[in-house]
């Protein structure tokens, strides 16, 4: 280490800022639209209709079998078959990691709503509210509110994730990272401080986790 060279970091902090910039943002992409469809998978095999849930089970069943990595190659190469167009690596890539994390998402969703008590459900359906309308005003918002530190907890995880885009020849952080670390032949400078950017981001969110439950259990 004691050549250890912390130039070649600060030199290439604007080029790495880019690589952690898409990271990020295919994580939000990801927790907004892997929440939305992982709620509606919720609702679907809570529905009560077995078709539809039998549908929905099925299909957390299949992706939280299957490696994520192989989720982004079905979706690099078959999106493009199927709109019989190219589509870039970022939409293929946001498009897996959406459909990946619903299934995850759904799980955590469907223990939220099932933690609602169920004298609040009938207070609803007492009160002349229907099905759409109980799980929008009176059940979704508390099952939110519950699951809201597993669900910081689950974005943690995406976010280490968002890694495995370098098949797709994404330039995310840790991608870029390697680039410095091959060019400039600085393996240890380059990896030891996108270990550290990551342990800071991820120890931040379990921080924020830690904070969220002691204000849900308060």
């Amino acid at each position: 280490m004691g050549d250890f060279d912390f130039q070649v970091i600060i030199n290439s902090l604007p080029f790495l800022w880019q690589g952690l910039q898409l990271s990020l943002w295919l994580t939000f992409l990801a927790i907004i639209g892997g929440l939305a469809f992982g709620t509606l998978l919720a609702l679907a095999r809570l529905s009560g209709i077995r078709t539809l849930a039998f549908v929905a089970a099925g299909y957390v069943n299949l992706i939280r079998s299957i490696p994520l990595i192989l989720v982004i190659f079905w979706f690099y190469f078959l999106v493009p078959l199927a709109l019989g167009r190219p589509v870039g690596g970022f939409q293929s890539a946001l498009i897996a990691f959406v459909m990946f994390e619903a299934a995850y998402y759904s799980e955590i969703m469907r223990a939220g709503i099932q933690s609602v008590r169920k004298g609040q459900v009938h207070a609803g359906q007492a009160s002349g509210l229907g099905y759409w309308q109980i799980q929008r005003y009176i059940v979704l918002p508390q099952a939110f509110r519950n699951m809201i530190p597993i669900l910081v907890t689950q974005g943690i995880i995406l976010f280490q994730d968002t890694s495995l885009v370098f098949v797709v020849s994404l330039r995310d952080f840790m991608t870029a990272s390697s680039i410095v670390a091959r060019t400039e032949g600085r393996l240890v400078e380059m990896y030891l401080f996108a270990a550290l950017v990551y342990f800071v981001i991820c120890f931040a969110g379990s921080m924020l986790v830690r904070y969220l439950k002691g204000r849900m259990a308060t």
